[in-house]
């Protein structure tokens, strides 16, 4: 007779299927039970390094001291009183801290919420308060959320949409810019002003929302032309350009925003993730004029800005700054990029690699084509899993692999990490023969 243990990761699997819904997917067999800076631990004590960062939130790695303390300091004082009804000093000095750095010689404001979504929604809102128009349009590959809104916008139908429509109208999408997959800034651009002539007068558009780096889609960032191009469109139309910055913000892409690698400023920008390292928090920041199109009332939420959640916010743009994350984030990105091309000519699979920063990618196609290779992205990722090492795929045929590692990661962990990369590299070729 096997004797089960309820705690252990096998127990805590069969309970996890009897409570929870088999909608909400699970990426990894085992169970956190504790994490430091680059490294978890699973409840039966095995190691993992972590290329994941809770999905680009712990840019500052898990439970950093500063952050942890700032937290605790927070608890002493008080956890929640909903801003909306009683408002504290620390919300409005984090607002004034982003209007200072977010993008834009202009007045700006700022509003907090929860999570991306709730960012991404309010983003909407604002914009077509402002203008008094309806209409979205966002970009294939696109992700912005999983709220209603959010699944309109976003430019993938496995797993995010199936089952859950028919989803909020004057929502359309253009291509988004793919070179390796034969879609150019031109194509893209002549794809708006087509949906101008079939599908939607300029006049009634209130936004334009897009990744600087998309994310979900798999990791391709946007090229100078085509930024440039959205801008153009937008101040000829009278049109709002959102630069939904969930995912690519604080420090991953070698900027604080990835929009600092643009010439062109967006009116609004949508943040959160990294923001709260590791607690919910986002925000909405933009053009003040634009801000305030919202009456009072419109905008907020009970949690939005929560007390802990901003002490956190707070510490952690102050390790942005004290250990030059932005920096570490480049130098980081370059020595994996280094390592990736390195091994081009014996991973005949890899198609490119790319990526601003340390938000970086390896897309894996059939040696030799340019066909989507799922079957090598997932044996490579299970492979890596296997030795300790946390992988995403992500593409819209779940081709790529990003890499999301902690930026304040330790060198020797790094290093490790790097050298498991490339033996299951090289391990998943030879299968594949």
């Amino acid at each position: 007779m096997t004797v089960t243990n309820a705690n252990d990761n096998a127990g805590l699997h069969s309970r996890k299927d009897a409570a929870t819904p088999r909608g909400v997917g699970v990426m990894c067999n085992f169970y956190a039970e504790r994490a430091e800076n680059a490294e978890l631990w699973d409840v039966e004590g095995r190691r993992f390094i972590d290329f994941a960062a809770g999905i680009a939130v712990v840019n500052t790695g898990h439970r950093h001291p500063k952050i942890v303390a700032a937290i605790r300091e927070q608890l002493d004082r008080f956890t929640h009183t909903a801003y909306q009804i009683v408002p504290y000093a620390s919300y409005v000095e984090l607002a004034e801290k982003i209007n200072r750095r977010a993008p834009g010689n202009f007045p700006k404001k700022t509003a907090f919420f929860t999570t991306g979504a709730e960012a991404v929604e309010n983003a909407v809102k604002i914009a077509r308060a402002h203008t008094g128009r309806p209409g979205v349009i966002a970009f294939t590959g696109g992700f912005h959320g999983r709220t209603m809104m959010g699944m309109a916008l976003t430019g993938k139908v496995a797993p995010y949409k199936i089952g859950f429509g028919p989803f909020p109208g004057d929502v359309f999408h253009a291509p988004y810019p793919n070179p390796l997959h034969g879609v150019s800034t031109a194509d893209a651009l002549h794809a708006i002003e087509f949906l101008f002539k079939a599908d939607i007068d300029p006049k009634r558009v209130a936004a334009i929302i897009f990744e600087p780096v998309q994310g979900e889609g798999g990791f391709y960032p946007a090229p100078a032309d085509f930024v440039r191009g959205l801008r153009k469109i937008c101040d000829e139309h009278g049109i709002l350009l959102i630069a939904d910055e969930v995912q690519t913000g604080f420090a991953r892409t070698g900027k604080l925003f990835a929009m600092e690698h643009h010439d062109v400023v967006p009116d609004l920008m949508t943040i959160a993730k990294s923001l709260g390292g590791g607690m919910p928090i986002s925000g909405v920041v933009g053009r003040a004029d634009v801000m305030d199109a919202a009456a009072p009332g419109g905008l907020g939420g009970t949690y939005a800005g929560n007390p802990l959640a901003v002490a956190a916010a707070h510490a952690v743009l102050d390790v942005i700054d004290e250990e030059r994350l932005c920096d570490r984030a480049t130098a980081l990105g370059e020595r994996l990029k280094a390592k990736l091309n390195a091994l081009k000519g014996e991973v005949p699979q890899i198609a490119d690699v790319r990526g601003p920063g340390a938000m970086i990618a390896v897309e894996f196609c059939k040696a030799g084509t340019d066909q989507p290779d799922v079957d090598f992205t997932k044996r490579v990722q299970a492979r890596a899993l296997e030795r300790g090492l946390l992988l995403l795929v992500c593409g819209v045929y779940s081709n790529v692999i990003r890499f999301l590692f902690p930026l304040t990661i330790q060198e020797a962990v790094f290093d490790e990490a790097l050298g498991i990369l490339e033996e299951v590299l090289k391990e998943s070729v030879a299968v594949a023969a």
